[in-house]
C-alpha cells in the first residue's frame, strides 16, 4: 500500500512538473495557470517528502494545499473577471468577494503553519479548523467554477469545457475527503492515498484547455464588456447541507459512545436519503427555487438595464426595416432562440409577415397562417406570451385556442410574443426553438412582455411619424395644386380676352392667326396641366349609369399603345352606378401601370370583363415585373410612396382603392416577381 501512495504521488508530482514547463515554455503565457502548475507540482513533492520522512506528516501538507488551491481561485476568477473587463488580474483585486476570501485564506495558512494557534482552537471548539476550512474551500472552488462556465457565452463554452471538468472534478473529490474527514474527525486514509491518481488524471484535462485559453482571451477581449450574473445551484446548498451533516453527526457520536457509531451510520443514511428525495422532487425544488429567489436574491433581470438599453439602440435606427431587424434580434437574443419572424398589422387590420430571420416556414405555410383570424384575438384578450413548450405539456391551459397550425410536424415554433401599445396588438413575434433546451420562468415572461411593450412603442411612434411625414406631403400637394390654379386662371383669363374681342375683329384675319395661337398655347398648357392633375383629388360629381363593357372598350382603343392591349368579354352591356370620369381615370391609371410594368418583346396587357353574383369583375391583367408581398402590404396602397422617381406622385393605387371602395366595391391584388400582376376590381351591378 505505501508503494501505491508512493508512486501515486510521484505520477502526480511528474504530471503537474511536465504541465508547468508545458504552461512556461509557451508563447502565450498564462500566469495564474502556471503558478497553479507549480503550486500542484509543490503540493504532490510535499505529499512524497511526508511519506518518506518521519519528521514530516501528512498534515504538513495542508498548507501547500492551501496555496495551490488559491492559484486555482486566481485563476478561475481572472477567467471570470474577463468576461466583462480585459483586465483581469486589476478586476478580481477589486471585487467585493476577494478581500474575504482572502481573509479565510491568511486565517488558514497561519493555522496550518503555526502549531500553537492549531492547538488552542482545537482545545477551545473541540474541531479540527483545517478540515473545515478545506470543505469551504472545495464548495468556494466548485461555486467559481459554475459562474465561470454559466456566465461564458454559449459559443464559447468550448474553450473552458476541459478547464471547468478538471478543475471541477478536483475541487468535487476534496469535497468528498474532508467532508468525511471532518464527520469522523480525523483524515480519511483510503480517500487521501487515491487522491495522487485522481491528479494525474486530471492533469492531461488542464493540458488540453491551455491552448484554447488563449483563443478564448482574444474572443472575450474584443467582445462587450457585460456584466457578471451570480447563479445559484444546489452546489452551495449541498456544501452547507454536508457541513451541519457532519456537525450533527459528530454531536450525535459524542452524546452516546456505545451506540454513537451505528447512530452515526444511521443517520447518513438517513440524511443521504432525505436529499436524494428532495434533489429528485420536482415540486419540493420548484417551491425552494422560487422561495430562495424571492427572499434571499435579486432578479435575474436588472429591468432599467435592459429597458436603457434597448432605448438607446432604438434611438439609433433610422428606417422601419432597421426596427423591423432590430425588433427580431432583440427578443430572440433574450431567450437565446436561433431565429424568429414579425407579423405587422397594415391598415385593414390584417397581420402579415413583415421581417423574418431563420424563420423556416413554406410559402403553403404562410399562406394558410395569413387565414388565421383567431390568433390576434386570443392574444388581444389574453395579453401572454404563447409557449409551445407550456403548450406540450400543459395543452389545458390553450383550451381557448386552436394552436394546431403552428404546430405542424417539424414545427421550430417556441414562442409567440405580443407587442401592444395602450392596449392594441400592434404586432406579434415568432420565435424559433433556443439553440439550447431551456424552459422559460415567470421572470423570463415578464422580461418579454415589458421589451415587447417598448418595442410595440417604437412600432406606434414609427406609424405617428410615417403619418406627419404624409400629411406634409399632402401639404406639398396642396401647394402644388394652387400653383396649377393660378396658371388656369392665367389660360381662363387669355380666352377671355379672345372672346371679347371676337366681334370687333372677327373679319381681320390677323386677329385669327392670333387667337389660333393663342388657343394651341392653351391647349397645350391645359394637356400639362391635366397630365399632372389626373391622379388628383377631383371635385365631388354626382354618380351615374355607366356601361362598364363600353368603357373599357374605349379605354383600350384610347390607349392601345406598347403593349397592345387585349380586352376578353362576352358582355355588350355591363351597367353600374359610378362617377364615370373618375372610374375611367382610376382604370386608365392601372393600364398604364400594367403596360408600364410589361416593357419587353413578349410583352402583353389583358382586360377581362365577367359577371359573378351581384358583381361585375373586371381584372387587370399583365405579365410584367411583378411585385413581391411585402410590397403589396406594405407600399402599393400608401400615398406618396411611388417607385417611378420624380415620374409619379404614389398616389394612383391609393386613389384607385379610395374610390373603388366608397362605391361599395373591392380591390384586390395578386402578383409574383417576374410573372406579373393581377389587379381585380369588384363593383356592384345596378
Amino acid at each position: 500500500m505505501e508503494n501505491f501512495i508512493y508512486f501515486s504521488y510521484l505520477a502526480s508530482l511528474a504530471a503537474y512538473f511536465i504541465l508547468f514547463l508545458f504552461a512556461s515554455l509557451r508563447k502565450n503565457r498564462n500566469w495564474p495557470f502556471i503558478l497553479a502548475a507549480l503550486l500542484s507540482a509543490i503540493w504532490s513533492a510535499s505529499a512524497l517528502r511526508s511519506l518518506q520522512d518521519n519528521e514530516f506528516f501528512l498534515a504538513d501538507t495542508l498548507v501547500f494545499e492551501t496555496l495551490r488551491n488559491t492559484a486555482l481561485f486566481l485563476l478561475l476568477g481572472t477567467m471570470l473577471y474577463k468576461q466583462q473587463n480585459a483586465a483581469g488580474y486589476q478586476y478580481v483585486l477589486r471585487a467585493k468577494s476577494t478581500l474575504p476570501a482572502t481573509v479565510i485564506i491568511f486565517l488558514t495558512v497561519s493555522i496550518e503553519t503555526f502549531p500553537d494557534l492549531l492547538e488552542f482552537i482545537q482545545q477551545t471548539t473541540r474541531v479540527d479548523p483545517r478540515f473545515f476550512a478545506h470543505v469551504v474551500f472545495a464548495i468556494f472552488g466548485l461555486i467559481l467554477t459554475e459562474q465561470l462556465y454559466r456566465n461564458t457565452p454559449l459559443s464559447l463554452r468550448w474553450h473552458l469545457k476541459f478547464l471547468c471538468l478538471g478543475i471541477g472534478a478536483l475541487f468535487a473529490i476534496d469535497l468528498i475527503v474532508y467532508s468525511k474527514s471532518l464527520l469522523y474527525k480525523h483524515l480519511d486514509m483510503p480517500l487521501w492515498q487515491s487522491r495522487g491518481i485522481i491528479n494525474v488524471l486530471i492533469a492531461p484535462c488542464l493540458a488540453l484547455a491551455l491552448p484554447r485559453l488563449d483563443a478564448l482571451t482574444s474572443q472575450a477581449a474584443s467582445s462587450a464588456p457585460r456584466k457578471t450574473i451570480f447563479y445559484t445551484t444546489i452546489l452551495f446548498g449541498c456544501g452547507v447541507y454536508l457541513i451541519l451533516m457532519s456537525a450533527t453527526g459528530f454531536y450525535l457520536k459524542q452524546a452516546n459512545a456505545e451506540w454513537g457509531e451505528s447512530i452515526q451510520t444511521i443517520f447518513i443514511f438517513l440524511a443521504i436519503v432525505l436529499l436524494v428525495i428532495s434533489f429528485t422532487s420536482g415540486k419540493i425544488r420548484a417551491l425552494a427555487k422560487v422561495y430562495f429567489g424571492k427572499h434571499f436574491f435579486h432578479y435575474s433581470y436588472d429591468y432599467r438595464e435592459e429597458w436603457l438599453k434597448i432605448s438607446q439602440a432604438l434611438a439609433k435606427l433610422e428606417s422601419l426595416d432597421e426596427l423591423k431587424d432590430f425588433i427580431i434580434s432583440t427578443l430572440t437574443n433574450l431567450v437565446e432562440s436561433s431565429g424568429g419572424g414579425l407579423w405587422l398589422k397594415n391598415d385593414q387590420g390584417h397581420f402579415f409577415l413583415a421581417a423574418a430571420h431563420n424563420l423556416h416556414l413554406t410559402q403553403q405555410e404562410l399562406d394558410s397562417l395569413k387565414a388565421e383570424p383567431h390568433l390576434p384575438i386570443y392574444l388581444t384578450q389574453k395579453q401572454w406570451v404563447i409557449d409551445f413548450y407550456e403548450l406540450a405539456h400543459a395543452p389545458e391551459v390553450y383550451d381557448d385556442i386552436d394552436l394546431s397550425p403552428w404546430c405542424y410536424e417539424d414545427s421550430e415554433v417556441w414562442l409567440i410574443v405580443p407587442l401592444f401599445h395602450l392596449q392594441h396588438l400592434e404586432a406579434f413575434v415568432v420565435l424559433t426553438q433556443p439553440r439550447a433546451p431551456r424552459k422559460l420562468n415567470w421572470e423570463d415572461h415578464d422580461l418579454l412582455k415589458t421589451v415587447g411593450m417598448q418595442l410595440a412603442n417604437a412600432l406606434a411612434l414609427n406609424k405617428a411619424s410615417e403619418a406627419l411625414a404624409n400629411n406634409k406631403q399632402f401639404e406639398t400637394y396642396h401647394r402644388l395644386s394652387a400653383y396649377l390654379v393660378h396658371d388656369l386662371k392665367n389660360i381662363a383669363a387669355q380666352l377671355s380676352l379672345v372672346v371679347k374681342n371676337a366681334d370687333k375683329h372677327k373679319h381681320n384675319s390677323d386677329f385669327f392667326d392670333d387667337a389660333i395661337d393663342t388657343l394651341n398655347h392653351a391647349v397645350n398648357k391645359m394637356q400639362h396641366i391635366v397630365e399632372q392633375l389626373k391622379q388628383g383629388k377631383p371635385s365631388p360629381s354626382a354618380a351615374i349609369l355607366t356601361n362598364l363593357a363600353a368603357i373599357i372598350k374605349n379605354i383600350a382603343r384610347q390607349h392601345n399603345g406598347t403593349p397592345a392591349i387585349e380586352v376578353e368579354t362576352d358582355l355588350i352591356e355591363c351597367m353600374i352606378k359610378a362617377d364615370q370620369n373618375k372610374l375611367i381615370s382610376v382604370i386608365t391609371n392601372l393600364i398604364q401601370n400594367a403596360q408600364d410594368a410589361a416593357q419587353k418583346p413578349d410583352g402583353w396587357v389583358k382586360l377581362v370583363l365577367t359577371r359573378q353574383a351581384d358583381y361585375a369583375v373586371l381584372k387587370i391583367m399583365d405579365n410584367g415585373v411583378g411585385m413581391e408581398p411585402s410590397f403589396i402590404a406594405e407600399r402599393l396602397f400608401k400615398p406618396f410612396d411611388t417607385t417611378k422617381g420624380n415620374a409619379g406622385m404614389g398616389i394612383g393605387a391609393y386613389e384607385a382603392r379610395d374610390f373603388i371602395s366608397k362605391n361599395a366595391g373591392q380591390l384586390e391584388v395578386e402578383s409574383q416577381p417576374g410573372q406579373g400582376s393581377t389587379f381585380t376590381i369588384k363593383l356592384p351591378l345596378v
